[in-house]
Parts: structure tokens; sequence; C-alpha cells
């Protein structure tokens, strides 16, 4: 027999507020040079909400300057240079900062005199934070399903995503393909081709020099956790605030048991373009811009690498509804997978069951992108009916709850 261990709370519309397991995320913005509207680029990305998918773990450190680290790439021109230095610029960072130890001390919700308790996992895992407690106390750790389901569950899918966002105009970049295009022009032997080559890099270069494009390059690290790692923190590093060691204070502080691994990276690419029919001032269509390209990268990000793919509850079972739309990168016809999270009654953990698959009805699919409201406000047609979740196409058996997750 399987223990169902989604909760729910009601809120004032009564409709279900699903309180489930999430991964956990920390963001970090890459410093860079001066370029246009920086000041417009960066307030839109620090003020931008917090993706909603997972559990905010913030440890303070909100930004550094990569070039501290080593990284000499001056211009998103230098792409591939700036890609290849900002890695190894971003491992250094995490070593000297000890991002990893920062990362854990938050779940441990550690004090200034150095002491753990269970309060986040408990509140984030729907654990008996007391129990585990005790059960860490008398040494037991390692024995305790529900600490050992915590590091699989919560621990082990907490996530720092780096990012380096620019806003650079597009004549910088029509001009240098142009220039590289005539060059291998006047290589032509055929002086009527070369003719033909250079008239075509003109006009390209005419066609897409208007305009800024927002650029974000974002770097995900996974905390490195498991059975091994989890014993000796128990063991040797844990304390509570009924008996405080100071050398196991420094002892954690001094540590370099807890790491990072990378995962991968994406970048994406936004237009952003002017019109006179505009109710937006320039700074806010910058910060517009700047704040859906950033949601783009992580969608990227999210459909590449299974492991930060997030699992969503749904909102409703018939209609199958579910509160992930455009913003997550939605475009209609996508494939989920629908899990019912259970309890393993032979090991304690959690465990996920396949219940079906279900595809996006691309007629009924939200437009959850930052301020999408505010266009779609400016509408005429008001018989269009408002959409505040997407729909799904799928089967009759399934309950407000269940997770999905998307397929490839």
């Amino acid at each position: 027999m399987s223990a169902f261990v989604t909760t729910y709370a009601q809120n004032a519309d009564k409709t279900p507020d699903i309180k489930y397991r999430r991964s956990s995320l920390h963001t970090i913005l890459l410093e860079a040079d001066n370029f246009p509207n920086k000041e417009v680029v960066i307030q839109a990305y620090n003020t931008s909400p917090f993706p909603d998918k997972y559990n905010d773990h913030n440890i303070g450190i909100k930004s550094f300057n990569p070039k501290n680290y080593g990284a000499t790439a001056k211009s998103a021109a230098d792409a591939d240079k700036e890609i290849s230095e900002t890695q190894p610029a971003i491992d250094r960072f995490i070593a000297d900062q000890k991002i990893a130890n920062k990362l854990v001390a938050k779940w441990f919700n550690r004090k200034v005199d150095g002491s753990f308790d269970m309060q986040l996992i408990g509140e984030r895992g729907a654990y008996n934070a007391s129990d585990m407690e005790a059960n860490i106390a008398k040494g037991s750790a390692r024995g305790a399903s529900s600490l050992a389901d915590a590091g699989e569950e919560l621990i082990g899918n907490t996530f720092v995503v780096f990012s380096k966002v620019t806003f650079l105009s597009n004549e910088v970049f029509a001009a240098g393909i142009r220039d590289a295009s005539k060059l291998a022009a006047n290589q032509m032997p055929n002086p009527m081709m070369q003719q033909v080559a250079i008239k075509s890099a003109d006009a390209l270069y005419e066609k897409t020099k208007e305009g800024y494009s927002v650029w974000t390059t974002s770097y995900l690290y996974k905390l490195k956790w498991n059975d091994s790692i989890a014993a000796i923190f128990y063991n040797d590093l844990w304390f509570d605030k009924s008996s405080v060691s100071p050398s196991k204070k420094e002892a954690f502080d001094k540590t370099n048991l807890f790491s990072l691994e990378f995962v991968g990276q994406e970048k994406a690419t936004s237009l952003v373009t002017f019109s006179l029919k505009e109710k937006r001032t320039e700074s806010q269509i910058i910060a517009l811009s700047t704040v859906r390209n950033v949601d783009a990268v992580y969608a990227k990000l999210q459909k590449k690498y299974d492991v930060f793919k997030p699992k969503v509850p749904l909102y409703t079972g018939y209609p199958i509804t579910a509160k992930i739309g455009m913003k997550e990168g939605l475009e209609g016809g996508e494939k989920f997978e629908v899990l019912e999270q259970v309890i393993d009654p032979k090991t304690g953990l959690t465990k996920y069951e396949s219940k079906g698959t279900i595809k996006v009805d691309k007629k009924l699919l939200w437009d959850n992108r930052f301020n999408a409201g505010e266009e779609s406000s400016t509408e005429t047609d008001t018989t269009k009916p408002v959409i505040d979740r997407t729909t799904f196409k799928g089967g009759k058996k399934f309950y407000s709850g269940m997770l999905i997750r998307q397929l490839k």
C-alpha cells in the first residue's frame, strides 16, 4: 500500500492551493561591462519575478564579476571566448566563496553559533522536523527514512543558475557580418559574383542594423548530495542549539565536503524594437524584453536537462489544467507525463508512479509571460475568454494534485 504525500490548503476562491516538493534554486548575476541602457536592464533582472516552480533558496550573494576570477572576454561578440572562460571563472568563484557550503547551511537553517535545525526541510518536505532532529541526536540518521528521503527529494535537487545579461546595438553585429561577408566576396575569382555578394551583404546589413538585442547566457549547477556526504555531515558536522560545538562550527566552515556540479548552459536572444504605436516607454520595452529573455533561457534549460525540469501539480482534474504556460516555453502540442507521488512502504522513500500522458491544447494555452496581462487588456476583442491556466487533452482519471512533467 502506498501513501499519498501531496498536501492541500483552501484559498479564498475555493480553488486548491497545492503544496508539493519543488526543486530549490538560487540565482547569481554575472556582472558585465557597460552597455546601452545597462541600468534599465540590470534593474529589470533584479526586480523580475522569481521562477515560481522552484523554492527560493537565497543565500545572499546575488552577483559577482567574472573578471575577478580570470575571465577576459569584453563583449558578446567574443561569444566563444566568453563561454570558454566564464565557466572556469564561475568554478573558481564557487570554490572561493564556498557556495556549496552556503547552500547546505541554508537548508539546515544554520545560526550564527553554527548550530543547525530541520525547520526549513520540515516545511518544504512536509516532514516532522522534531523527529528528524531526534534521529540525528541518537545517532540513527543513516537508518531514518525521512532523512534519506529529504536528501534525495530536497537537498539533492538544489540548483544555482549564473546568468549574464547584456543589451547590444544590432548595428555592431550587422556590421561585423557585413564586413566578414565582403572579405569573403573579395576572394571570389568572378568579378560579377563578387558584386552580387557585396550587394547582398549591404542589403542584409540595412535590414538587420536597426534596434537592439537582449542576450542572456545562463550556466546551470547542481548541489552534489548523496548518502556518503549525508553520513559525514550528520556524524561529524551536525550539532543543534542544545550542544553548541565551536570545533564542529570551524570544521563546517573549512570543509570541502560539499560541491556543485556543472549541468550545462543555454543562451537566448531577443530582438528589441520600438514602435510609434507602442504605449510603453522605451525603458518599459527594454525591461519587458529583458525579463522575457531570461524566462526564455530558463525554459531552454528545463527542456534540455531533465534534472532541472520542474514537476507541476494539476490544478484541476477535469478539465485537465495546470498553472504552466508560455513563460515555460509551451507553444501547444507538448506531451506531459502524469505522476502520482507516493511513499514506498518497504523503503519509506518517495517515488513517482506514472499514470498516463496528456497533451497541451494549443487553443487553451495560458500566456503567463511577464506583463502579458497588460498586452491582452489593450485588445479590442472582448469576446475572447480570459485564460489563467493551460488546458490539456487526455484521460478522465486524473485529479487535482497529481504532478506532471514534460516529456521530450
